[in-house]
């Protein structure tokens, strides 16, 4: 008995092994354009999320412009200019102050420093 439960065993994990070997994964490489694929759907929905905000709807129409109408000019931009103008808004400084204005406000404070401690 001891002799066909080890044989029975041995042909269970071998049909087991067997069986186990035809179903494999196939894995494989993509491209740049599948990968960033997902990507410029999230971009669109930042930059019509941003369009969705009450101050910039206020200043698109102190400029003039229908925030609907650019929110349909977003929609018909190409993926590419999607992609650059979200980069934009998402390296924009918070603050609106540019490193620049940041030198010219030091500059400034120097001066009238200088100016004050010569008289």
């Amino acid at each position: 008995m001891n002799l066909a439960f080890k044989k029975t065993t041995c042909r269970v994990l071998v049909t087991s092994l067997l069986a186990l070997s035809f179903q494999t994964a196939h894995a494989g490489l993509i491209g740049a354009d599948q990968a960033t694929a997902g990507s410029t759907s999230s971009e669109r929905t930042l930059l019509l999320g941003t369009l969705d905000r009450a101050d910039v709807t206020s200043q698109l129409q102190a400029a003039g412009v229908d925030p609907l109408s650019a929110r349909e000019r977003v929609q018909s931009m190409s993926d590419q200019e999607v992609h650059a103008l979200a980069q934009d808004i998402q390296s924009a400084p918070a603050g609106g102050i540019s490193t620049g204005g940041v030198v010219v406000i030091i500059l400034i404070a120097a001066l009238i420093w200088y100016y004050a401690i010569r008289k």
